[in-house]
């Protein structure tokens, strides 16, 4: 059983309330979406064939146990879910970042899913499979990449037409067109119950 491999690196987890955290990035191969910011097109294509064990031998020269499934978005490889299986038997948490839509019914309860809605600036805001929301656990995340004031309102009515006060939600800024500060303000003005991501990997210049 093999999957499509971007890359496999070791850094700091930039982009979650596991933010900070030393963290080995499992980057699949191919998206179905092609969002007008993204920062990682060069998943979009390519890519190079890695068996499970292949994978395995390569993550454990890292001194961490925390791993992430990203992409692309790796749920469009069936094999990916056998691979969060293996890396659960060997012991790692792991986290899966996912653009919200391709179904989560299958995902292990023991993954912790950080779980992209998609606003308007990025082209693809009706992309949200919202039969999601119900297999989302409480240790789940969702998050809202803003690059205008219309992306953020548009992520507050999200959060309010769903009645998802509750959950943990994750506001981040696009580099170069949304400030961090014009966005904080923001939050605090409407007391929005979300966490403010500045990416720090790119902040450290990590990555």
């Amino acid at each position: 059983m093999s999957l499509n491999i971007c890359e496999i690196f070791y850094s700091l987890q930039g982009e979650s309330t596991y933010s900070g955290l030393p963290c080995i990035f499992i980057r699949l191969s191919g998206c179905n979406l092609r969002c007008s910011w993204c920062d990682t097109t060069y998943a979009w294509n390519g890519g190079k064939k890695m068996t499970i064990e292949e994978i395995l031998q390569e993550i454990c020269n890292f001194p961490c146990s925390l791993v992430e499934i990203t992409g692309g978005e790796p749920l469009l490889q069936e094999e990916s879910i056998e691979l969060m299986k293996v890396l659960h038997q060997q012991k790692y948490r792991i986290l899966l970042e996912t653009n919200g839509t391709q179904s989560l019914q299958n995902i292990p309860d023991y993954v912790v899913k950080i779980v992209d809605v998609k606003c308007p600036s990025s082209g693809f805001s009706e992309s949200f499979l919202l039969e999601n929301l119900k297999y989302l656990k409480p240790a789940d995340e969702l998050k809202f990449v803003l690059a205008s004031h219309e992306d953020y309102v548009f992520a507050l009515n999200f959060i309010k037409d769903n009645s998802l006060e509750d959950r943990i939600l994750l506001f981040s800024p696009v580099t170069n067109l949304l400030t961090s500060e014009t966005l904080a303000k923001w939050m605090l003005k409407d007391g929005v119950p979300a966490h403010l991501q500045l990416q720090l990997h790119k902040l450290l210049q990590l990555a």
